[in-house]
């Protein structure tokens, strides 16, 4: 089988075609064994070349189409043992001599020599028959068992060595397993008994043969297995036919293997002009092969198929017959209760057929000439019809399955593949190796090719599928169309300059268009439309878009050196300033120093700009700026530095902690906690970043991390300023750039400044919360108010927080300061909220500690009023803290009730019903219930005690 076309059927395992071939004869020969040349009494002859008979046409021939062959079979026979008359031993015929120079040969003859049997296999199948029909002359072929009979009365004696007969008898006993145990037509169940023994006695024939004497008994149980396999019945009833050889796909690999002998061995192209009587012949095989009609037509519609393109598809003759036979076909298959076996059949036969034909028809310029594709396509367009009607549960994977769609689809292909191998012809190869000039030189000859293919389509294989498709030789200069635009877009995209040998190229495409698109309006007056669809799918390629393109490829490759610069900061970038004058990251100063040279040699173009395509490039700046931004501004979040909220306690008189605290400390370090002698959290000493005192010069506690994010902010603010220079480069060329019809309603980079000052304020923020709960946190979060609020007040966070600003104010640039300043400002009055509300078990307060914290958080809001910021806006800030602080002046009975009050309101319970314990939503208010009840949590006395407890049954603090 050819690798590019599927067998429609099963391979038989185990069985080569040459074993095949040898078993469809030993059946061919068994079923016509009365009929004359085949052992009758007279024999049916062909006559030379003189004779009339000769002279005659082969009907089957006449009705498919095909030529008769100057001489037939039995002329060139004959021919040939004249020019042998002296030589009986010449090649003259197979196992005949010089000595009978004028007889013809016999219909058996014929097929043993077209089915390529030797004359000793042909006598000993005689001997058989001879041997197994003595006293049956009238028993049916389909009733012996073929294979069995060989066995049983064929000795080793009579074959020329041991091996011979080995071979021999293998493939008979293989052909047993093919047909009753492998591909049975009654249905098998591979446990029974009978199978199995038969199975042993195959597979133990396998070394050596097995014994035929009469009293082996390997003999008998062979013999009892397969007469018993062959004779079942579906339902066990007495049947009178024999099923050994009948079985799908077996039956049909035999049959098809007699088929085949139809053609000349000489000249494989033709079918032998004696194919009526051989066909005739062929139809005695049928009870035996359980076939019919319609099995034969589709079976021949396959050989003949298959020996077309076996041959190199020279003969047209063949796909023209198997087209007529087609016929046959599809009228077969319109008939009601098809046999299943049939419908599979003509399934696989037509989908082969079909996949075969579409593939090429995919290359037809490749694949066929135009008196071969006149037969392809109604040969396709048949075959799927009938796949469509007459076989259930056929489904195609396409949209519109119709003949002028799928020609459509032909010429598309066709013509694409056309185009690409003239693209690879050793003329037209386009290599990097060669020069702008030779590609030039090649694009503009590889035009004058296509605009000749189209004409050959046109005139040629156009005319042929005009019938399903009114303008096909419109698609074909249509997809011509397309494929050089392909070709000349990759042109340019790697070309950056237009020059004098592009201009060139651009000249012949657009004269290939304009054949082209003629060609198309010409195809095209016939239709409903005009031709218009097919002219609206055609990209023209004119002048004026190509260069639009141009500048566009020159914009994109303008940011790509910008990218670069881009791509190496996120690589390399550490965040250390480029100097004191300039406390900025380097990377910025060359990715704007890039932006700046790009900007203006934009316009060394000496073309005019369209005012849409500098907006283009002014935006694609933008977005790699935006993007060096959201880069500068990946620096985590404030929420990694806000500690976990403690679970919700109740005050005791004393924790365990303070208790053993008090015993082992002297009452003159009494107005110090352990928080100040370093038993606290522990935070500022294994961090390195707590308040470090030299004498009385208390020093910053600014992390150098948190440094480093001051850089990232200043960064950000270097790029602001230099967006305005970055504008007026790109006006300064006003006169060059053509006012475009669009409204473009924002100036250049107004979203790139709005997306930096985003990023500027998210940095500040990380940077603040970062300052306040990491870098301070051992003289605020981790020890403000710990133990006592008289021992432990806000003195000492105010001045290492004043030195932390005078380091701010010195690394951050003073346009930058009032963000950076005022996002320190929220982070100090958030951990300053938080030690009151979230302060855990180290902390308790009292109503009488109102006062004093009151006083530090106004002593707090001082050292942001006397800096840069306008008092309003700490005012504004300070509001929330203010009303938490509000609260702890509060009488617990008072809180007490304000919590019922709000909790019931929020939560639509009714007074005096359980009350729930109201979420943490994390926005802090004095009308929050949650934010109340954490002050009463820390409030230190029984009234809140009981409450909670009655409440909440919130535990103790440990």
């Amino acid at each position: 089988m050819l690798p590019d076309l599927s067998c429609p059927f099963e391979t038989l395992s185990g069985l080569d075609s040459d074993e095949i071939q040898a078993t469809a004869y030993e059946i061919f020969f068994t079923s016509c064994r009365s009929s004359p040349g085949f052992g009758g009494r007279n024999a049916i002859q062909f006559y030379s070349s003189d004779g009339d008979n000769d002279s005659k046409t082969s009907r089957f021939k006449r009705a498919v189409g095909l030529r008769m062959l100057k001489r037939s079979l039995s002329s060139r026979r004959t021919n040939s043992n004249n020019n042998n008359n002296n030589n009986p031993g010449g090649a003259g015929g197979v196992g005949f001599s010089g000595r009978r120079p004028r007889r013809p040969l016999t219909s058996a003859e014929i097929m043993r020599e077209q089915m390529k049997v030797s004359e000793a296999s042909d006598n000993r199948l005689r001997k058989t028959l001879m041997r197994t029909l003595v006293g049956q002359s009238g028993r049916r072929a389909e009733t012996i068992i073929l294979p069995l009979e060989l066995i049983r009365h064929l000795k080793p004696s009579e074959f020329d060595d041991s091996n011979e007969y080995h071979i021999w008898q293998k493939r008979q006993l293989k052909v047993l397993e093919a047909g009753l145990l492998l591909h049975p037509s009654n249905p098998l169940d591979r446990t029974n008994n009978l199978a199995v023994c038969l199975g042993d006695i195959i597979n133990s024939s396998r070394d050596k043969p097995i014994d035929i004497g009469k009293t082996s008994e390997t003999m008998r149980n062979l013999c009892h297995s397969v007469v018993s396999l062959a004779w079942r019945s579906v339902d066990g009833s007495t049947t009178d036919v024999c099923h050994w050889a009948d079985g799908f796909p077996f039956n049909v690999n035999l049959y098809a293997s007699l088929l085949h002998s139809v053609f000349d061995l000489k000249e494989e192209t033709c079918v032998l002009d004696e194919v009526d009587e051989l066909l005739e012949l062929m139809k005695k095989t049928w009870t035996t092969l359980g076939f019919n009609k319609p099995m034969h037509d589709l079976c021949f519609t396959w050989v003949l198929f298959q020996q077309y393109v076996r041959t190199g598809q020279l003969e047209t003759d063949l796909l023209s017959a198997s087209l007529t036979m087609l016929t046959e076909v599809a009228n077969d298959s319109k008939k009601v209760d098809k046999d299943p076996v049939y419908v599979k059949m003509l399934s696989s036969v037509l989908t082969s057929v079909t996949v075969w034909c579409e593939k090429r028809l995919m290359d037809y310029h490749g694949s066929f000439t135009t008196g071969a594709l006149e037969h392809i396509l109604p040969l396709v367009f048949s075959a799927t019809r009938i796949l469509e009607e007459d076989v259930p549960g056929y489904t195609i994977d396409r949209g519109d399955v119709s003949a002028g769609n799928r020609v459509d689809q032909y010429t598309r292909s066709s013509l694409q593949n056309a185009f690409s191998k003239m693209v690879e012809n050793g003329i037209h190869v386009i290599s990097r190796k060669m020069s702008f000039q030779q590609v030039c030189e090649t694009l503009v000859r590889l035009a004058q090719e296509t605009e000749e293919l189209a004409f050959k389509e046109k005139n040629s294989f156009s005319l042929v599928l005009k019938k399903w498709h009114p303008i096909s030789a419109g698609v074909a200069a249509a997809t011509l169309h397309s494929c050089y635009a392909a070709l000349l877009k990759e042109f340019l995209t790697c070309n950056s300059d237009i020059t004098n040998e592009m201009l060139t190229v651009l000249q012949r495409a657009d004269k290939l268009e304009k054949v082209l698109v003629n060609m198309v309006v010409e195809d095209s007056v016939e239709c409903e439309d005009g031709g218009k669809a097919v002219v609206r799918e055609m990209v023209l390629y004119d002048v004026d878009s190509i260069i639009v393109k141009f500048l566009g490829h020159s914009v994109n490759g303008r940011l790509k050196k910008i990218k670069v610069v881009l791509n190496k900061a996120k690589e390399t970038e550490t965040w250390n300033p480029k100097s004191k004058t300039e406390p900025y990251s380097q990377s910025a100063v060359e990715l704007m120093k890039q932006a700046r040279e790009v900007a203006v040699s934009f316009f060394d173009i000496p073309i005019a700009i369209s005012e849409d395509l500098v907006h283009e490039f002014a935006d694609g700046i933008g977005e790699i700026l935006k993007d060096y931004a959201a880069f500068v501004g990946s620096c985590g979040s404030k929420q990694n530095y806000i500690p976990t909220l403690p679970p919700l306690t109740r005050c005791s008189r004393d924790s365990k902690l303070i208790k053993l605290w008090k015993k082992a400390t002297p009452c003159t370090v009494a107005s110090l906690t352990p928080y100040h002698l370093g038993l606290g959290l522990g935070l500022g000493l294994g961090l390195g970043l707590g308040l470090e005192e030299e004498g009385n010069n208390t020093r910053p506690s600014t992390s150098r991390g948190t440094q480093r994010l001051y850089i990232r902010l200043n960064t950000l603010h270097f790029i602001i300023s230099q967006l305005t220079p970055l504008d007026k480069c790109l006006l300064s060329h006003s006169s060059r750039i053509i006012p475009s019809q669009k409204n473009h309603h924002h100036a250049h980079f107004e979203h790139t400044r709005s997306a930096i000052l985003g990023a500027a304020q998210h940095v500040s923020e990380v940077a603040a919360y970062r300052l306040m709960f990491l870098d301070s946190n051992s003289v605020l979060y981790g020890s403000l108010y710990e133990g006592h609020v008289v021992n432990a007040r806000i003195s000492p966070t105010l001045k290492v927080l004043k030195q932390n600003l005078t380091l701010l104010c010195a690394i951050v640039t003073e346009r930058a300061q009032p963000l950076a300043v005022k996002e320190v400002m929220r982070a100090s009055f958030e951990a300053f909220l938080m030690v009151l509300i979230a302060g855990g078990s180290a902390r308790s307060f009292t109503r009488a500690d109102h006062e004093m914290i009151e006083e530090d958080f106004k002593h707090l809001k001082q050292v942001f009023g006397e800096g840069v910021l306008e008092g309003d806006v700490v005012e504004k800030e300070a509001e929330t803290v203010e009303g938490v602080v509000g609260l702890m002046g509060k009488s617990t009975e008072q809180l007490v009730e304000d919590f019922t009050k709000l909790a019931c309101e929020a939560s639509g319970v009714g007074t005096g019903q359980t009350l729930p314990m109201p979420p943490t939503t994390g926005k802090w208010s004095s009308s929050d219930p949650n934010t109340i009840l954490r002050v009463l949590c820390h409030r230190k006395d029984r009234v809140a005690n009981l409450f909670l407890k009655t409440t909440f049954n919130l535990a103790k603090r440990a």
